[in-house]
């Protein structure tokens, strides 16, 4: 009985690391201080430029890395009038706009909304979605909820160095666990 005893103590104490490393893992992976980001900064000092669906730059705000994947909030100054990505769905994440400048025409399902200045928007994930630029500049803070694989894909289409291929546009979408659907929305 007694070795019963300590074989059960010991086994329970060899689990206690594991657990404690659990809880350091989560407290590690999740910024425990809070932070400024400035104007026209990005958190981490890095713009990305959406080249190729867009020119539009894309700072980011607060990374999923600051989160543990939870949120990534991004600001995104426009800089392509009559331009916005293609028709496309996000399986795994809810995405929100924030106008702070300019007008955009948003269809989200069936439905299409004008989208101005101090107006926000809700994309339910599993529900496609597009935008398109009405005005020649344009300014909107975007969010993600789960962050899922976002700022990776900014940063993807950061590097391209011409214009890419339907197919190409495709694929990138698809690595970062989204699908495209549709071709952009047209100017009206």
């Amino acid at each position: 009985m007694a070795m019963e005893r300590r074989n059960f103590l010991f086994g329970a104490l060899a689990l206690f690391p594991s657990t404690a490393f659990g809880i350091i893992k989560t407290k590690i992976l999740r910024t425990i201080k809070g932070f400024k980001v400035n104007a026209n900064e990005a958190r981490f000092g890095e713009r990305y430029k959406m080249k190729g669906v867009t020119l539009n730059n894309l700072d980011i705000k607060i990374s999923g890395s600051d989160t543990d994947g939870d949120l990534a909030v991004l600001e995104q100054t426009g800089l392509t009038p009559n331009g916005g990505p293609p028709l496309h769905v996000h399986p795994f994440q809810d995405e929100w706009f924030y106008v702070v400048e300019g007008e955009y025409l948003f269809q989200v399902g069936d439905e299409k909304h004008t989208v101005k200045t101090g107006d926000t928007i809700f994309l339910p994930r599993t529900v496609p979605h597009a935008f398109i630029q009405r005005t020649e500049k344009g300014k909107m803070i975007v969010s993600y909820l789960p962050a899922g694989k976002m700022e990776a894909f900014f940063k993807a289409t950061d590097k391209w160095t011409s214009p890419p291929s339907k197919e190409e546009i495709a694929k990138v979408f698809e690595d970062h666990d989204m699908k495209v659907v549709g071709p952009p929305l047209k100017s009206q």
